[in-house]
């Protein structure tokens, strides 16, 4: 069974920065889509960042444009989602997704039910 497992969540004060990353499974020559996506209490889940497994075709939702920036390192297999300048209104749990042989383009990539293998995600709080 595929695993995702995602780190480097935490509480921070507004204005402050996180960077989260997402260990993902060695697929190979296989190409996937991966996002990350969030979710606050009471709220449906956004999708937030997705980005090619070859690094490609990079799109982000617009609450996080110009602050958020969705990376890959090939190498290890870590996709990573920096989040700067960091709002009260980005506290949600926040999750990465793959959907293995499945590229997307524009905002397809940002849609939930698009993606079959979630991880457990990390909490991101952010104060005032």
């Amino acid at each position: 069974q595929v695993q995702l497992v995602e780190s480097g969540g935490g509480s921070v004060q507004a204005g402050g920065s996180l960077r989260l990353s997402c260990a993902v499974p060695d697929f190979g020559a296989q190409t996937y889509q991966m996002g990350w996506f969030r979710q606050a209490p009471g709220k449906a889940r956004e999708g937030v960042a997705c980005i090619w497994s070859n690094g490609g075709r990079i799109t982000y939702g617009d609450s996080v444009k110009n602050r958020f920036t969705i990376s890959r390192d090939n190498a290890e297999n870590i996709v990573y989602l920096q989040t700067d300048n960091l709002k009260p209104e980005d506290t949600a749990r926040y999750y990465c997704a793959v959907a293995p042989m499945r590229l997307f383009f524009g905002v397809e990539c940002l849609r939930d039910t698009n993606y079959n293998v979630w991880g457990q995600g990390t909490q991101v709080t952010v104060s005032s």
